[in-house]
């Protein structure tokens, strides 16, 4: 019976741990994105210009989308804030999914970064859910390799997104799909459960395995 009990508590320690390894590899893959985002490719330095004028940024190393008459779109991500002085918060953990009906066929992947460039925008992702296109007043532009869209029309846009894609889609759109925050994976990456406005905005949450993260967006976000 002895046993029993210790393996049971053995069990209930792993599972909290196996959770909190999966959240950090996203915030680690989150990282590798921002660097390869912003540091190659075309439009590079417009993308940098946005981030560093930033009031948080969602970043998705991967989402992936796969077709044939239904077709779908979904990943995980995850959402940074800055605050006055500078400084970027710990991650605030997300999920984004669509779904579409067409002629369609093929497979694509995607690391896109979402620039929340107005508090109006910041607010809007901060709800629990949070469908993209849906909101008038939120105005979203999209620049760079595998989203369509221009620098010009990104000037006054509430949220920027800068993509890199790969696969037989000629693009990826972001319009009808939905963010959801996901309180669970606050629980397991900080210990404890944090609405996504206490990680982001009050910055009440840390976990020094998002540190090589912040320190990247510091790189190469820093206000000019």
């Amino acid at each position: 019976m002895l046993r029993g009990i210790i393996v049971a508590l053995s069990l209930l320690i792993a599972l909290p741990a196996a959770a909190q390894q999966e959240e950090q590899a996203l915030v680690d893959r989150a990282t590798l994105a921002v660097q390869e985002l912003m540091s190659t490719g075309e439009n590079t330095a417009d993308a940098l210009n946005f981030l560093r004028r930033s009031r948080a940024v969602m970043v998705c190393p991967r989402l992936f989308r796969a077709g044939f008459i239904l077709g779908g779109e979904g990943g995980s991500c995850v959402l940074v804030g800055r605050d006055g002085a500078g400084s970027w918060s710990s991650p605030a953990f997300y999920t984004v999914g669509s779904g579409s009906v067409g002629l369609q066929i093929g497979v694509q992947d995607a690391m896109v970064i979402m620039m929340i460039m107005t508090d109006r925008g910041l607010g809007a992702v901060m709800d629990s859910q949070f469908k993209i296109g849906a909101d008038a007043s939120v105005a979203l532009a999209t620049i760079g390799g595998g989203i369509q869209g221009s620098t010009t029309a990104a000037a006054g846009a509430d949220i920027v997104a800068v993509a890199r894609s790969r696969g037989l889609f000629a693009g990826i759109s972001l319009s009808g799909s939905v963010l959801s925050y996901r309180p669970e994976s606050a629980r397991a990456y900080y210990g404890r459960e944090y609405s996504a406005r206490q990680i982001v905005m009050a910055m009440e949450a840390h976990n020094p395995g998002s540190d090589p993260l912040r320190a990247m967006l510091l790189r190469f976000g820093a206000r000019q």
